[in-house]
C-alpha cells in the first residue's frame, strides 16, 4: 500500500474517532449533530480518498467517487433534517446552568 493511501486512511480514522468521542461527550442532539456532520464528512472523505489512491484507475475508483459524492450530498441534508425534527418535537438546546 502506498504511503499516501496509508496517510489518508489514518487521517480519516482520526477524524472518525473524534466524531465518536464527540457523540459520547456532547450534551444534546444539536451539538452532537453539528460535530458529527463535520467530522464524519471529513473522516469519510479521507478514508475513501485513501482507498481511491490505493485502488488506482479501475471500476472501483468510480464506485468510490460515487459514494463520496453521495456522502457530501446527503450528510448535510440528514443533519438538517435531524435538527429540524428535534426542534419541531419541542426539544430545546442545552444551556449551561449558572452557579
Amino acid at each position: 500500500m502506498s504511503a499516501l493511501a496509508i496517510a489518508l486512511i489514518l487521517a480519516g480514522l482520526f477524524f472518525l474517532v473524534v466524531a465518536a468521542i464527540g457523540m459520547l461527550r456532547l450534551p444534546d442532539v444539536f451539538t452532537r449533530c453539528h460535530a458529527l456532520s463535520l467530522t464524519d464528512s471529513l473522516g469519510a472523505f479521507l478514508v475513501l480518498a485513501g482507498l481511491a489512491v490505493y485502488q488506482g484507475f479501475s471500476l472501483n475508483l468510480l464506485k468510490i467517487l460515487v459514494v463520496l459524492m453521495l456522502i457530501y450530498l446527503l450528510n448535510p441534508v440528514i443533519a438538517h433534517a435531524t435538527i429540524r425534527a428535534a426542534l419541531r418535537s419541542g426539544l430545546r438546546p442545552w444551556r449551561r446552568e449558572s452557579p
